[in-house]
């Protein structure tokens, strides 16, 4: 496994974060959780949203009974809207509410990074910068940034800290992978730097070396290897509508071609060459993936320790 930094955060942060957001679904998530951990993840990822916060509550009793504290990586999301009535919660009253409500069902005093779920525009950054500094000052986060906020909104941010002396956002966690999204299939919202289309957000994360975690980095599934490259007509069959019609393209197939033949060349999986293709691009970027399967975290955890020629790495960026 490959570690880096993101500033202000204490711990090495492994490359590969597992999502939790469907452990409160098996019947032993510490089995999932160990299986990462032993496997070189130390960086986990959850929200207040996952399961009306079931999620961040098991992860936090996984935490205290292994004695990790002070070994792995929380991250967790705030102000994500009311999934019944659709409220916006991007603000300052959904943040405070939802930090001490993160800290009491996961029984910890602090979060390592924190970042708001959703952006609202209409809200101004410094809203955003002062109270977040506010609850670092607290002692109840070390690091945070924004989960779906475009570039702009992040530069926007981080003029905004840096004329006022304040913490900047230091990560962002947009969707990004081999895989395009045709569309945002998550209620709105939702960011993405994949495809040609996104050539400008990818170059400022470059300039910027802002640490991306990617999420849906393998794609829905579609990258997850069980899907072949020959189902484009039954697609259907293995993701949820939404899903295959973001995912299921004819670029996204080839792309899906491309990865089934590197794995046989490289001896691996096809979700093993995805990420391999993400995680050693020039973008400061760091993996989420999440499975209910542990020989899925083990596959996946070699990642990082796969680096593609770059002839084949190539194949991969084809049509960016």
């Amino acid at each position: 496994m490959e570690y880096s930094s993101i500033q202000y955060v204490s711990k090495p942060v492994s490359r590969l974060f597992y999502g939790t957001t469907s452990i409160p679904g098996v019947e032993d998530p510490f089995a999932l959780l160990d299986c990462a951990y032993e496997n070189g993840i130390n960086a986990f990822d959850t929200a207040r949203v996952y399961s009306a916060g079931r999620s961040e509550a098991i992860l936090g009793d996984w935490i205290r009974t292994r004695g990790y504290e002070d070994k792995v990586t929380v991250l967790s999301k705030c102000g994500h809207f009311d999934l019944e009535t659709r409220v916006g919660r991007a603000n300052r009253d959904g943040i405070l509410e939802d930090i001490d409500l993160t800290l009491q069902s996961m029984k910890m005093e602090h979060i390592d990074l924190y970042l708001l779920h959703r952006d609202d525009e209409s809200v101004p950054v410094s809203e955003f910068v002062e109270t977040f500094n506010e609850i670092k000052k607290a002692g109840k986060i070390d690091a945070f940034g924004g989960s779906n906020w475009t570039h702009a909104r992040l530069q926007e941010a981080n003029d905004y800290a840096l004329a006022h002396g304040l913490q900047p956002f230091t990560a962002s966690s947009p969707n990004y992978g081999v895989g395009e999204q045709a569309f945002d299939l998550w209620g709105g919202g939702c960011v993405t730097i994949a495809g040609p289309a996104e050539k400008e957000a990818r170059t400022w994360y470059l300039e910027h070396q802002m640490p991306a975690i990617a999420y849906s980095s393998l794609a829905c599934g579609m990258f997850s290897g069980k899907i072949k490259s020959t189902d484009a007509a039954i697609v259907r069959n293995f993701m949820s509508e939404g899903a295959a019609k973001a995912y299921g393209t004819e670029r996204n197939f080839r792309k899906l071609a491309a990865c089934e033949m590197l794995a046989e060349k490289y001896h691996t999986t096809v979700p093993v060459i995805a990420l391999s293709w993400m995680l050693h691009q020039d973008l400061n970027v760091f993996g989420l993936f999440s499975t209910r399967d542990p020989e899925r975290i083990r596959e996946n955890a070699s990642a990082a320790d796969l680096v593609l020629a770059p002839e084949d790495a190539a194949l991969l960026s084809a049509d960016d």
